[in-house]
């Protein structure tokens, strides 16, 4: 990489650039021609002599949103691994999984990458697939699609999963106020509103105006984990919370890795990506570390008393692996849990038969929640939704975690 045929864009590097942006673009990271063109000149002025310049001379071209950080950085291992490039490729495109393996955590966007980087085989055998599997794969689908986990999805996948969101049926879940309003058939005479319509005609009759009690959603309130584990989970979710505020909710969006952000004037954007490229710009630790007691004593200390007020239902998505677990967290979490009508914590972690809450973050949060939900794939915002309804969760208590662990 560092001769003088690679800075003056001879051999093949200048090759292997454009055919690692088409990779990209394949995966779901927008590379145009003129990206490309800029790597090149990027790499021909640095002059690169270690694999870590070139790595952060093409991220620094090819990057432009904090979420497609994980997918560049998966691309270009395999993309520019030295040796055994291609039999790693057909073990990764091969259908028959080899024995004897233990069940291994779903890497975020992997599927995606070998995607990109396994086009040209797909297109071959395009015409061999529709013929023997169209009517099964046709049936099954949107059941398929449902019960995939998002960091096995591609990026197709995750884009009919982003439309599947916007349609879903949101929660409706309506509470009474103490506020009255103007009723024709309500039950409760409205006292001021009789008294002024009888003035209005001299006091000779009096015209009865009744009133009913004011109806209106649940405020929701979301505190959102955005460090390098939640990655691919949080970016849907997010789509989950601006379909929500769209439509007819008041929705308060804080995101957390090593600081609070509030986001909420952000999701406001008619657009769902406009509204997470405002997001991204404004978030500054983005998959960056977790700092959950340090996020929820700023959120506790600054903003309960400003949107926690009329029945607010707290969404902590978050998977709980907290640095540092300490007296702190145990206090906040008490304090949030006290503050709100309802604590629901989604935990991705759940999507494992095998989970156990043994970390000491988890156990330290668990008491203080009414709920403890999955959140992984479409299925499990579906259940949400029907849950923040009102409809029986089917969910074990958060205490009888504690107890098989």
């Amino acid at each position: 990489m560092s001769g003088p045929s690679a800075a003056r864009g001879e051999g093949r590097l200048a090759d292997n650039i454009v055919y690692f942006g088409r990779a990209l673009r394949n995966a779901g990271v927008p590379v145009g021609p003129g990206a490309v063109l800029d790597a090149i000149a990027a790499v021909e002025a640095a002059r690169i002599g270690t694999r870590e310049d070139f790595y952060w001379t093409l991220h620094a071209v090819f990057v432009k949103r904090h979420e497609h950080s994980i997918l560049f950085d998966q691309a270009f291992r395999i993309f520019w691994r030295r040796r055994a490039l291609i039999e790693k490729l057909m073990a990764q495109m091969s259908p028959i999984a080899p024995g004897g393996q233990e069940e291994k955590k779903p890497q975020a966007g992997a599927l995606r990458i070998a995607e990109a980087l396994a086009t040209p085989r797909q297109e071959k055998s395009e015409t061999v697939e529709r013929t023997e599997f169209s009517a099964r794969l046709t049936v099954s689908e949107r059941e398929v699609l449902n019960a995939k986990d998002f960091a096995q999805m591609s990026a197709a996948e995750i884009a009919q999963a982003k439309r599947l969101i916007a349609e879903m049926s949101l929660p409706d879940d309506e509470m009474t106020t103490r506020r009255f309003r103007l009723d024709p058939r309500g039950r409760r005479i409205d006292l001021r509103r009789t008294l002024r319509r009888s003035l209005r005609g001299g006091g000779a009759g009096i015209d009865l105006a009744y009133c009913s009690p004011t109806v209106r959603h649940a405020p929701v309130v979301a505190l959102m984990d955005i460090s390098g584990s939640m990655a691919e989970y949080s970016r849907l979710f997010l789509h989950f919370l601006h379909a929500v505020a769209e439509k007819r909710r008041r929705v308060h969006s804080f995101v957390f890795a090593t600081r609070l952000t509030n986001i909420s004037r952000e999701l406001t954007s008619r657009d769902p990506d406009e509204a997470l490229a405002r997001a991204s710009r404004r978030v500054q630790d983005w998959e960056g570390g977790t700092r959950i007691a340090h996020a929820l004593h700023a959120f506790n200390r600054h903003w309960s008393r400003r949107v926690l007020g009329q029945g607010a239902v707290v969404l902590l998505f978050t998977d709980g692996l907290e640095r540092e677990v300490t007296g702190e967290l145990t206090f906040e979490m008490d304090r949030l849990k006290r503050s709100s009508r309802r604590l629901i914590w989604l935990n991705p972690l759940l999507r494992f038969d095998a989970f156990e809450a043994r970390a000491s973050g988890i156990r330290a949060m668990l008491p203080h929640v009414d709920e403890f939900r999955p959140i992984h794939n479409l299925a499990s915002m579906e259940d949400l939704c029907r849950t923040l309804s009102g409809a029986p969760s089917g969910q074990a208590s958060p205490r009888s975690w504690l107890q098989a662990s």
